[in-house]
């Protein structure tokens, strides 16, 4: 079978057997790309193209798809009930801001690698599909039947810090949920309890937010590279040296 016929086969959907190709990456890539495609159209049309923002294939690797903050929840209900996205992986959230502490925060071996200052943060970027705000959720939900997966996110707007929580549809997504408004600050709407995971109950601020000032790395700054001490019964030098004297000490004897 030529490289051609191999091609062929894949992109009608025939099982490729064939070995002409290089490791078959690009049919396979090819078959992943049209599935994703498919993903993309079905929720499209369930949930309306106002409602998608942007969305991003890798062939082979993953779908991205950014939704409006007022569609959030929305999405997690196409998933889960209507395209049969049953198994909920993760739900976070990231802070997009570049650090206001500039270098106070790098550890001992960056500075000494990188010892300019200050350190350009650059302009702010919000990854694949683009963001409007500083904070933005993100999820990710797999189809066991379909074996295939789908990441997500949103915008959480600026002056009110809310998007609708997932836990309607995922039940799972609780403590993710739970952990993103301890770290983070963000309010999900509609969730059953928003509580402390971490953190004691009278603590102050958000831990993850790029302008919490981490006081232990004032104090003490991290080395970034830290000896390894070894483990309990590991043969080392120090044993042979013992070894050693204690023969010694009984040919003296």
């Amino acid at each position: 079978m030529s490289s051609a016929d191999t091609t062929g086969t894949t992109n009608t959907g025939t099982t490729n057997t064939g070995t002409d190709t290089t490791e078959g990456e690009v049919d396979e890539a090819a078959e992943v790309d049209e599935r994703r495609q498919e993903l993309l159209d079905q929720l499209t049309e369930r949930m309306g193209a106002e409602a998608i923002v942007a969305s991003h294939i890798a062939p082979g690797q993953d779908l991205w798809v950014r939704t409006t903050t007022a569609n959030w929840a929305d999405a997690a209900h196409v998933l889960r009930h209507d395209l049969r996205f049953d198994y909920f992986t993760f739900l976070s959230a990231i802070d997009w801001m570049p650090s206001p502490h500039g270098r106070s925060m790098d550890s001992t071996v960056d500075n000494l690698l990188d010892s300019v200052e200050p350190k350009d943060p650059g302009l702010t970027e919000q990854g694949i599909t683009g963001g409007d705000t500083r904070f933005q959720v993100l999820a990710r939900v797999y189809s066991i039947g379909r074996h295939l997966g789908i990441t997500l996110k949103a915008d959480v707007p600026d002056d009110t810090l809310t998007v609708e929580t997932w836990t309607g549809s995922y039940v799972g997504a609780d403590w993710h949920e739970r952990e993103a408004w301890e770290m983070y600050g963000i309010t999900f709407d509609g969730h059953p309890g928003l509580r402390h995971l971490y953190l004691p109950t009278e603590f102050e601020g958000h831990p993850l937010r790029k302008d919490f000032p981490l006081l232990a790395r004032h104090m003490k700054p991290w080395p970034g590279i830290v000896d390894v001490e070894p483990m309990p019964g590991d043969d080392s030098a120090g044993d042979d040296s013992a070894g050693e004297e204690t023969a010694d000490g009984g040919e003296e004897a």
